[in-house]
């Protein structure tokens, strides 16, 4: 008999190289392991705003963001990770591509800054969005946040 997962039993969790994504990864895997929940990374690129020239001819997304996701998962999870982490790469907006792939998830999972955002700003443009929109539970997490007690 075959593995067959519904949506319903995957974790979407936006992966985006920060302390917080790679904090948020730990926290999706360890209600994975409770839950028997699969892990869905998602990584998303979109083309910046330019001035000037424009973007360097040589410039290839998709290869910059599979790099930094694949380190960010391995940083956070270790080379030991569950093998049927899916890892998915996206162009556009980070929040609307996350509801997107979180439509039917078991639940969606967010550091609560990623790059880009101030410091001070207790949480980024990305997390507030996706918490308001979602149509799954959300898991916003700080970078130091520590993980629950695994339970047996």
């Amino acid at each position: 008999m075959t593995n067959v997962h519904p949506a319903a039993d995957r974790i979407v969790v936006g992966v985006d190289g920060s302390t917080q994504s790679q904090q948020a990864l730990r926290w999706a895997a360890r209600i994975a392991s409770t839950t028997h929940a699969r892990i869905n990374a998602v990584a998303v690129w979109d083309y910046p705003a330019t001035y000037g020239w424009g973007l360097p001819v040589d410039w290839n997304p998709g290869d910059d963001i599979k790099k930094l996701l694949t380190e960010t998962v391995e940083l956070a999870l270790g080379p030991e990770r569950a093998p049927d982490i899916t890892l998915t790469i996206r162009q556009g907006s980070a929040a609307h591509v996350l509801l997107e792939e979180s439509t039917s998830a078991l639940m969606l999972v967010v550091g609560s800054r990623g790059h880009g955002g101030f410091a001070g700003l207790l949480l980024g443009s990305v997390s507030a969005a996706v918490a308001e929109h979602a149509t799954c539970p959300v898991l916003v997490v700080h970078g130091d946040q520590p993980l629950p007690e695994a339970t047996s």
